[in-house]
């Protein structure tokens, strides 16, 4: 099986796995591209399934969804953490709450998280974007003060120092 047939098969739309494609393969060229240990299949495969959750709902709380569906098709821990922490650039305990999530830290942490959440901030439907933009639509979506927009600057500035 094609490892897209999973997103098709969890009732992905067409549009959905479009986006995850162009996030797959912008993440794994980012992996290429920097100078610390990275797991480049597992930033791909990340990158492939991590709006798996997208086939139940298309709020926020699809990183929630998507972890439920990964654990039942028997995905590694290693994914479904990749799942779960790819929504914006991370999103603390309390901010959590706010939005109705469980109580829970979703900042990513190793090195393939991190590249995939970058790389979904970086593509929006199949539209890849400079930092600068996403930045900006971050800013609009948020509000310029938001934790979210600090947390992207400094998930930019960490993966850009990995590149030199």
């Amino acid at each position: 099986m094609r490892r897209v047939d999973v997103l098709i098969k969890a009732g992905c739309s067409a549009d959905v796995v479009a986006h995850c494609q162009k996030v797959s393969n912008m993440a794994g060229s980012i992996a290429e591209r920097i100078k610390v240990p990275v797991n480049l299949d597992l930033v791909r495969l990340g990158g492939l399934i991590h709006d798996i959750g997208r086939s139940r709902t298309h709020g926020i709380e699809h990183a929630v969804a998507g972890v439920e569906i990964a654990k039942r098709l028997g995905f590694s821990d290693q994914i479904i953490l990749i799942i779960e922490r790819h929504i914006g650039s991370g999103i603390t305990a309390a901010e959590a709450v706010r939005l109705g999530l469980p109580c829970k830290e979703y900042v990513p942490l190793t090195p393939e998280e991190k590249i995939v959440s970058y790389a979904d901030n970086l593509v929006s439907g199949t539209h890849e974007m400079p930092f600068y933009e996403a930045l900006e639509r971050f800013k609009r979506i948020l509000g310029p003060d938001h934790e979210g927009v600090e947390l992207f600057i400094k998930q930019h500035e960490e993966i850009q120092r990995w590149m030199r």
